[in-house]
């Protein structure tokens, strides 16, 4: 049974309910567990991995459903349209400019959001991942931060089964419907690092405990072991944003119209 929401909707996220909904009933199949330890009102930070560009929307279908209205840390690149950024502006997301100076001012309005009472979904990963198996990844330090700032609660959440409606980077396959898994575990205990507040060391400590608790959540999702060491793409040579295939894409769709013109 849907949670009644904890704020009205407005008109921008009414429009995003009457798109995206009606697309997620059509194309998944969604078992949601452990829902209740999302809170139903005040400030938190949901925490979330991310394996496919299609998740924001499925998290969100979970979010919604249990009462809250997600608000995003998200690419500022989906800011770039003018009407798109109109949208996402008036339904509280917030853009954040990625390996740049500037992401500190997503950090501000992500605290501003919480202190506020808002849900605040993060993908610590930054962005999807680049493990081979899409285990998390490393994680990235700003919904520490956040959490060390606020005080809030901070929610792990582990999701499976959306990559094979949109594979990362690759082209969807809507149907037949796909079955999504999310598990939403317990607030995390970070109570010990809250007095120094977010300094380096605590932050990095509370991110070890989030991306170890969202990889604990996804491996009883897929029943099986995470790789002991998390992939890091700065230490792999892999790019951290956009298409980490993309160059390669490139050169073989290059060598092989060449090979069809005879070259």
């Amino acid at each position: 049974m849907r949670r009644r929401l904890d704020r009205p909707r407005g008109w921008a996220f009414t429009l995003g309910v009457a798109i995206v909904k009606p697309l997620m009933l059509a194309t998944t199949r969604r078992t949601w567990l452990g829902g209740e330890n999302i809170p139903a009102t005040g400030g938190c930070v949901l925490v979330v991995n991310h394996v496919s560009h299609a998740d924001p929307l499925t998290t969100a279908h979970l979010v919604y459903d249990h009462g809250r209205l997600p608000r995003y840390l998200a690419k500022s690149g989906l800011f770039d349209n003018g009407l798109l950024a109109y949208f996402l502006r008036s339904a509280g997301q917030i853009p954040v400019k990625r390996l740049s100076t500037e992401a500190g001012s997503a950090y501000d309005a992500a605290v501003a959001a919480v202190r506020a009472g808002e849900c605040v979904v993060v993908y610590p990963e930054g962005t999807i991942t680049r493990d081979p198996d899409l285990w998390p990844m490393t994680g990235r330090t700003g919904a520490a931060r956040i959490a060390l700032t606020t005080g809030c609660p901070v929610i792990p959440v582990a999701h499976w089964g959306v990559q094979d409606l949109l594979p990362p980077y690759g082209r969807p396959r809507p149907f037949p419907r796909k079955r999504v898994t999310y598990r939403v575990g317990p607030p995390l205990a970070l109570d010990d690092l809250l007095a120094d507040g977010p300094t380096p060391a605590a932050t990095r400590a509370a991110t070890d405990r989030i991306m170890a608790a969202i990889t604990g959540l996804l491996e009883e999702l897929r029943g099986g072991s995470a790789p002991a060491r998390r992939f890091d793409p700065r230490s792999s040579g892999v790019r951290e944003i956009g298409n980490p295939n993309r160059r390669r894409t490139t050169q073989h769709r290059t060598r092989h119209k060449k090979g069809r013109r005879g070259e």
